[in-house]
């Protein structure tokens, strides 16, 4: 067996190191390709029309003025050209297309649960895409907040495909400080952030329940949208006898006995309470929201959602 030098030693951890490094890198490209090519065909082929219609521009902003018409509202009379004019003018405003869409994604230590083919961060990821796809085919820019118990990357409202593919990057390989959850702190985050009114897509399984009146001052500031994010295997506990469980956000671990039919049933009175509150406070803020399980088709209730809002 040859002896090694102490160069051959030193450089073996290193080029292994770039190898692993390498392969990782490999991978996150393919999943961010995969992710890709799946949400940007919904995109082009289902959401573009709902999505248009959904999310109008709200405000209006002065194209140029026209000869009065009969019928036209008096408000709208261009005093200044009129008198210079002695004729009456009218101001034309049009709607405003290019619009800025948030979207406020949790990145806390739940979003690593799933039981039905992928966790909760793959669903938050593929909905951030389709949304963003749909977002610049609109020709409106992106900016993401990633938040856990407090902001944790901001990346600004930008537009174009590459910006999308960072944001998808950003979200399969990003690693928060804080694996707990604080809603609040992200609309708060965003009130102050963004200036100008914009559409705002708040991804989180709202596990926590301090952000009510966050939801309503935020709410009046921007066009709000919440897509609670959920796995089936949350809402019931499965009769599988004692079991060890560690809790995601705060790492705190107990023994819990699911044979137990009281215990399974005071965790299905916790989980239809929770549900229930956060809905009652979405309703309440005046905020649209869509839930969605892991595993199941995400288009119908983002159609269904869209649809609502065309109304």
């Amino acid at each position: 067996m040859n002896r090694l030098d102490s160069n051959q030693f030193t450089d073996y951890p290193i080029h292994r190191f770039n190898l692993q490094s390498i392969m990782e890198t490999s991978e996150l490209l393919k999943k961010v390709r995969h992710i890709e090519i799946k949400t940007r065909g919904l995109s082009n082929q289902i959401f573009a029309g709902e999505y248009h219609s959904a999310f109008k521009g709200k405000g209006m902003t002065f194209s140029e003025v026209r000869e009065y018409n009969y019928g036209d509202a008096i408000r709208d009379i261009d005093w200044n050209v009129t008198a210079r004019l002695n004729h009456p003018f009218v101001k034309v405003f049009e709607e405003e297309r290019e619009l800025t869409v948030m979207l406020l994604i949790d990145v806390s230590g739940s979003k690593n649960f799933g039981t039905r083919s992928q966790y909760k961060l793959d669903l938050m990821t593929e909905i951030a895409a389709v949304l963003s796809f749909s977002a610049i085919k609109n020709n409106d820019k992106i900016g993401v907040i990633m938040f856990s118990d407090k902001v944790e990357k901001f990346i600004p409202p930008q537009k174009g495909r590459k910006h999308i593919l960072r944001i998808i990057q950003e979200l399969l390989n990003f690693e928060p400080q804080s694996r707990q959850t604080n809603v609040a702190a992200a609309l708060e985050y965003l009130t102050s952030a963004i200036k100008k009114r914009c559409i705002a897509f708040v991804i989180s399984d709202f596990i926590d329940e301090r952000s009510n009146d966050a939801l309503t001052i935020a709410n009046r500031k921007h066009d709000l949208v919440a897509l609670r994010i959920y796995d089936q295997r949350e809402t019931e506990m499965p009769s599988i006898g004692l079991v060890q469980m560690t809790d995601a956000e705060t790492g705190a671990t107990q023994w819990v006995d699911t044979s137990s039919r009281a215990v399974r049933e005071a965790y299905s009175h916790w989980w239809m309470s929770l549900s229930l509150n956060v809905e009652s406070a979405f309703k309440r803020s005046g905020v649209d929201f869509a839930t969605i399980a892991t595993g199941d088709d995400y288009v119908k209730p983002l159609i269904g959602l869209f649809k609502h809002r065309s109304v």
